[in-house]
């Protein structure tokens, strides 16, 4: 069995994807790693995910937490990611990193922490999202110079980041397939008069709302037609159990850069 440990394992993602490893017969929890002040270090990590004792306590001790497991997983957030990176590497175990809101810069931060050890990163972690992501190269190389292409993407009242991550993860697979560049050619704000739309606008809109899990459409607008391609995660542990497929899949592979398509073998 693969051996999982969680980095934030006392949040909302690391408390559900402990439970969904615990009922996993592909794996196992080995470590759950918290940041110095949280209230629930010292307490079993099983307990604190509500599945009851499964002999792994929370610490704030890296080494202790990620030392002996096969991969481990961080859906911290980016600044504690980015804050982690370095130690990481000298902990030397595979990475599966799902934190969002990551900028370029930091993006490449952690290609180059790729150079070290083997490291799987994904705005997103559900394998539908990612198969969709295969679905609109597709379509994009096929009509995507002639038609208008926007994207809408809806989250929770509580995300921090936007647009999400999946969103410019969509709009960077359309711009690179028509040799744009998303932070150039997204329009991401439109108000007041702003005059017809450019040819090479990928428009971009984002939703702030209640407790939707996620939610992201593509449009593609022609004359007389519109086609719309829709992802709509209806529960969290869409993402966690990409995250724990990922971990398993990660554990044992060279040092390198990978990501959910490899998951797929796309």
């Amino acid at each position: 069995m693969t051996k999982i440990a969680m980095v934030g394992a006392a949040g909302k993602m690391g408390r559900r994807i402990i439970a969904l490893i615990n009922d996993d017969d592909r794996c196992t929890v080995s470590g759950a790693l918290e940041h110095s002040a949280c209230p629930f270090l010292g307490h079993d990590a099983g307990e604190v995910a509500g599945i009851g004792k499964i002999g792994v306590k929370i610490t704030s001790d890296m080494q202790e937490a990620l030392g002996g497991c096969d991969a481990f997983i961080d859906f911290t957030g980016a600044e504690p990611t980015m804050k982690n990176l370095e130690a990481y590497a000298k902990i030397g175990r595979p990475v599966v990193i799902g934190s969002t809101g990551l900028s370029a810069a930091q993006t490449e931060e952690i290609k180059k922490l790729a150079e070290k050890i083997p490291v799987l990163f994904s705005p997103n972690m559900s394998l539908g999202v990612n198969l969709t992501f295969k679905v609109l190269e597709m379509v994009t190389k096929a009509i995507g110079e002639r038609y208008d292409i926007e994207i809408v993407e809806s989250h929770h009242r509580l995300k921090k980041d936007a647009p999400s991550g999946t969103a410019m993860k969509m709009g960077e697979v359309i711009a690179n397939v028509l040799g744009r560049d998303i932070e150039k050619d997204g329009a991401f704000c439109r108000h007041g008069i702003i005059g017809p739309r450019t040819d090479r606008e990928i428009g971009m809109q984002t939703l702030r709302a209640g407790d939707i899990v996620g939610e992201h459409t593509v449009m593609f607008c022609g004359q007389g037609e519109r086609i719309e391609i829709t992802h709509r995660a209806h529960t969290r542990d869409t993402f966690a159990n990409g995250a724990i497929s990922a971990a398993v899949w990660l554990a044992g592979k060279p040092v390198g850069f990978y990501n959910m398509f490899d998951v797929l073998g796309l």
